[in-house]
C-alpha cells in the first residue's frame, strides 16, 4: 500500500501505482506499508534509490542499518507493533530522506504513524525533513505511553502481591508481569534503535542545513534516553516482583510443608501405641487389664500433646 502525503493536501492520500509513476513535486512523505514489488520499483526508478526489502532490512546488523547513498540517508529502527494485541512485535521501520522527501518503509501496523497521519489532517507538513522530525516525536511519546501503561500495570501488580489476602493464585500476576517484562524489553530495544537513528540522522543534509531542526532532533535525543533510562528501571522492578512473588510463593509452600511435618510428628507416636496395642499376639501384659483401654488412650494423647507443646515454645508452629 503506498499512501502520499502532499503540501497542498491535508492528510494521506492513498495512490495506486500503475505503469510509469512520475511524482510531483509537492510530495512530503510517502509511507510504504506492506509495499507490492510494482510499488517500490516505482519509487525507486522515481528516486533513483535501492529501497531494501524485508528480507533485506532482516539480515541486516545493527551496525549497517544506517548509511548514506547516491544523496539519500537510509535509517532502519526497529519498533513495537501490535502492542494491543496478546502478541507483540518488534518490526524494523526504515526512514529514507533525500531530496527533502521522507519515504518510510514498514510491514506492520503502527499506532504512531497513524496519529501522526491524523496530525496531518489538521497541521501542514512542509516538506520531508519536517515530517521526519514530527514523525519521530509520535514515535517516541507512543514508546512513552506503552512504557507509561506498563509502569501503572506494574504498580497495580505489586499492590496485588503485596496485599493479597491468603491462598490467593499467583498464576495471574506472574502472566502480567510476564508480559510487561516482554513488552518493556522490546520497548528498550526500540529506544535504543532509535537513539542509533537519531545520532546518524544528524548526518542527513536535511537536519545540517537548519538550526532548528538539529536542534529538534537533540531534543528527541534526549527525550529517547530518558526513556530508555525508564524503560530500564521498568525492567528492573518488574524482574525484583518476579522475585518477590516467586519468594512468597516459596514461604507458602514452606509453611503447607511444615503444617503437614508437625502433623506427622504429632500423630506419629500414638500411632506407636495403637501399633503396639493393636497385634495380635496371644500374650500381651495389658490383654485383660480392665484400665488398659484408657491407659492406651490416654498414653496417645499425652504422646500427641507433647511435641505440639514442644513445637510451640520454639517458635515452630
Amino acid at each position: 500500500m503506498m499512501n502520499l502525503l502532499r503540501r497542498a493536501t491535508r492528510g494521506f492520500v492513498p495512490h495506486v501505482v500503475s505503469g510509469e509513476w512520475r511524482p510531483t513535486d509537492d510530495i512530503v512523505w510517502i509511507d510504504l506499508q506492506s509495499p507490492t514489488p510494482e510499488e517500490e520499483a516505482a519509487v525507486e526508478a522515481a528516486y533513483g534509490v535501492d529501497l531494501p526489502t524485508r528480507e533485506e532490512t532482516a539480515r541486516l546488523e545493527p551496525s549497517s542499518r544506517l548509511y548514506q547513498e547516491n544523496g539519500a540517508t537510509f535509517l532502519t529502527a526497529t519498533l513495537l507493533a501490535r502492542v494491543d494485541e496478546p502478541h507483540p512485535v518488534a518490526t524494523p521501520v526504515t526512514f529514507v530522506l533525500i531530496d527533502n522527501v521522507l519515504i518510510t518503509i514498514r510491514y506492520e501496523p503502527l499506532k504512531a504513524f497513524t496519529i501522526f497521519a491524523q496530525r496531518c489532517a489538521h497541521v501542514p507538513v512542509n516538506d520531508g525533513g519536517d515530517a521526519a522530525l514530527e514523525l519521530l516525536d509520535a514515535i517516541v511519546e507512543r514508546s512513552a505511553e506503552v512504557l507509561e501503561l506498563q509502569s501503572s500495570l506494574t504498580h497495580e501488580t505489586s499492590i496485588a502481591i503485596f496485599n493479597r489476602p491468603p491462598s490467593t493464585a499467583f498464576g495471574p500476576l506472574l502472566t502480567d508481569l510476564s508480559r510487561a517484562q516482554s513488552i518493556t524489553s522490546m520497548v528498550r530495544k526500540s529506544l535504543v534503535s532509535l537513539s542509533r537513528l537519531t545520532s546518524f540522522g544528524a548526518l542527513a543534509p536535511e537536519f545540517q542545513r537548519d538550526e532548528a531542526r538539529r536542534s529538534h532532533l537533540t531534543s528527541i535525543q534526549h527525550d529517547v534516553q530518558a526513556l530508555t533510562e525508564h524503560a530500564s528501571f521498568t525492567s528492573g522492578h518488574i524482574s525484583f516482583l518476579l522475585d518477590a512473588a516467586l519468594g512468597l510463593i516459596n514461604i507458602e509452600q514452606n509453611s503447607i510443608i511444615k503444617f503437614f511435618s508437625v502433623v506427622a510428628v504429632v500423630f506419629l507416636p500414638p500411632t506407636l501405641i495403637a501399633s503396639i496395642y493393636g497385634m495380635n499376639f496371644k500374650i500381651i501384659p495389658e490383654l485383660h487389664w480392665a484400665y488398659g483401654y484408657p491407659w492406651a488412650l490416654l498414653l496417645m494423647v499425652i504422646s500427641g500433646v507433647a511435641p505440639f507443646i514442644w513445637f510451640k515454645r520454639k517458635g515452630w508452629l
